[in-house]
């Protein structure tokens, strides 16, 4: 049996990138740029008006002129429109391309207008206050955005202002997950005193949507040739296989031999750590890895948090993300030597510090328990008392 970190790297180890396609540039929300994209213009492009107000040559405030004549109004997307003299102005509006012959814009609270005039009110002004220079951002041919980088709605914003109408992105692995056991039946169904409705596989697909992939859903029975029949179809077409159940040392537990008579690598099978210490993970020969995961809940949840998810993510070409940790807010005991994966709802203090209260339920399968909390707390096999303000890493699943 193997620990948390020795699964964890042997994992990673069996990330694979799945090559690259061409996504419409309003559908690539999530997915993980795979190209450079550059400036085709100067940002802005135009010395650009960040205020309503009036526009003015700044050498007339020099010359003592604080009362202007209107010449027109300047909307944004409008022709700039020139001052002839000195005593004129552009009432303009934010976002207008600013005229040559104008270099301060003056806000509308600034000024009083009246009969066609505009009367400057206060004695502050700054020579080209209130305008976003041309350029000022990034140059045309400017590198904006590099490889590697997920796409989020800023970067949808951007690439949309450079007209990248499409983008090049990592390709996304074809995922199933795969329930089984005789004692499941559908959602829909009323399960008699002995059986119990099928979620996992949502829990697993809605998982799936989380990180931007579709996830398809099956169910195996418990027999033996059916299961190999319906592995080795998903081996064929998938490349990834989630499995939850039928992993342990059950009567009825066909999983891990017929993994094992399809060829199937396997590259551990049980890690030291509760929930989910069944856990068997390996990989086919064409490519396909398969996470087979214990059938309890919170098992099944807690290790597609842990494994998969930093799996998906190092296969993307994401960084790793930084560890987030919290203080531990109250005692808490443990005694089997395994790594423990508390579950904890999680506040911040009035110092500014991640706080991790635990929320005890009754075991694995206690899937209502997990609707009350934010994370798990990684409690390492080492100790076995866990003092109030300790502080040790959390995997959040849950917003804070």
């Amino acid at each position: 049996m193997i620990t948390v970190q020795q699964a964890e790297q042997l994992i990673l180890d069996n990330a694979r990138d799945y090559g690259a396609e061409i996504v419409l540039f309003d559908e690539a929300l999530g997915r993980v740029l795979v190209e450079n994209i550059k400036a085709d213009r100067d940002l802005p492009a135009f010395n650009r008006v960040t205020m309503d107000g009036i526009a003015i040559n700044y050498q007339s405030l020099e010359k003592g002129i604080t009362i202007f004549n209107i010449k027109a109004t300047q909307a944004a997307g409008d022709q700039p429109i020139d001052i002839n003299n000195a005593d004129e102005c552009i009432e303009i509006m934010t976002g207008a391309a600013l005229p040559e012959s104008v270099d301060t814009v003056i806000r509308y609270e600034d000024i009083e207008i009246k009969d066609g005039t505009a009367t400057i009110l206060i004695d502050k002004i700054k020579q080209g206050q209130n305008l976003h220079l041309k350029g000022a951002d990034k140059k045309q041919g400017d590198l904006l955005l590099t490889p590697g980088q997920l796409i989020t709605p800023a970067i949808i914003s951007l690439v949309a202002s450079v007209g990248e109408t499409e983008l090049r992105v990592k390709r996304l692995p074809r995922v199933v997950v795969i329930s089984s056991g005789d004692e499941l039946v559908d959602v829909q169904t009323t399960p008699s005193p002995y059986q119990i409705r099928k979620s996992n596989s949502y829990m697993l697909q809605a998982l799936m949507i989380q990180q931007g992939l579709k996830a398809d859903i099956r169910h195996i029975p418990d027999d033996p040739e059916i299961i190999k029949q319906q592995l080795q179809i998903c081996i064929q077409n998938y490349d990834v296989l989630l499995l939850t159940g039928g992993i342990s040392m059950g009567k009825f537990d066909y999983i891990p031999q017929a993994l094992k008579d399809l060829k199937v690598n396997q590259v551990f099978h049980k890690v030291q750590q509760r929930p989910g210490k069944p856990f068997w993970f390996g990989k086919h020969d064409n490519g396909a890895v398969v996470f087979a995961f214990p059938g309890n809940p919170i098992a099944t949840f807690m290790c597609t948090q842990r494994y998969f998810i930093p799996w998906l993510n190092t296969s993307l070409g994401l960084a790793p993300k930084q560890p987030v940790y919290a203080i531990l807010a109250t005692d808490f005991s443990f005694q089997p030597q395994l790594t423990y994966y508390l579950q904890v709802k999680l506040t911040f203090n009035e110092r500014g510090q991640l706080s991790a209260t635990p929320v005890e339920g009754n075991g694995s399968g206690d899937f209502a328990n997990l609707a009350d909390t934010d994370a798990f707390m990684e409690l390492p096999l080492e100790k076995n008392e866990f003092k109030k303000g300790e502080v040790y890493k959390v995997w959040i699943f849950n917003q804070i």
